[in-house]
């Protein structure tokens, strides 16, 4: 199986490549980072690296096409790269706003209109949009955040009914709070999720026949901090 992933050269999306490479699938890996040209690297010749940007149409389209070429057709899409501002609802600069929506939300659906048109060449294709609880459950200072998920999720659900009659899967993923630097935080917290969770959590949709759509999937940690 052919998968472009963004947001590749760290946290999750890092996590999503290794495992989807250990079980023999070629990925393509989408960032805006020098440092996805170090993850392909390690990952071999199942691994393609390429800059861009996913607030930039353009920079889509020429991902979808080389991995194509490369890997001669796609057949998934994992809309990973998001970010994170947070602070009150009042204090955020337009901005910032822009910022985390565009990436979030109008990333996610720039990778959408960019793969469909590739998986339908296939024939059928599955496109996993990782969100997050916090599409569901709003908190104090994510204001922005919450707003990007909450319509990533809409996003989601909105696609799946579009595209489910042409064999395009959509599913969403909604971790909690996962053991990354995300935003700031620092790696090491046992009682999060691990980004090797999220990692199986796309094996398993990504190992679903067909005839099936497992649309959301919540991941919770076990226990609290």
């Amino acid at each position: 199986m052919v998968v472009l992933i963004s947001g590749a050269s760290r946290g999750i999306g890092r996590a999503i490549a290794q495992a989807l490479v250990k079980e023999g699938h070629r990925v393509g890996l989408l960032a805006r980072s020098e440092e996805v040209h170090k993850v392909a690297q390690e990952l071999g010749s199942l691994a393609l690296p390429l800059l861009g940007d996913v607030r930039r149409l353009e920079d889509w389209e020429r991902a979808v096409a080389q991995v194509e070429a490369h890997f001669d057709g796609l057949d998934a899409l994992v809309n990973n790269a998001g970010i994170g501002i947070f602070r009150p609802v009042h204090e955020l600069s337009p901005v910032e706003w822009r910022e985390v929506l565009e990436t979030n939300l109008t990333g996610a659906f720039y990778g959408i209109k960019a793969a469909v048109p590739a998986l339908l060449r296939r024939g059928q294709g599955v496109i996993i949009n990782i969100g997050s609880l916090a599409g569901k459950n709003a908190f104090k200072e994510g204001a922005a955040y919450n707003a990007s998920k909450f319509g990533l999720l809409g996003l989601s659900q909105a696609a799946m009914l579009d595209l489910r009659e042409k064999g395009i899967r959509v599913v969403s993923i909604l971790p909690g709070s996962v053991d990354t630097g995300f935003a700031g935080n620092t790696p090491g917290q046992a009682w999060k999720i691990q980004p090797e969770d999220v990692a199986q959590a796309v094996l398993y949709v990504l190992s679903t026949p067909s005839r099936i759509i497992p649309s959301e999937i919540e991941l919770r940690p076990t226990q609290l901090r």
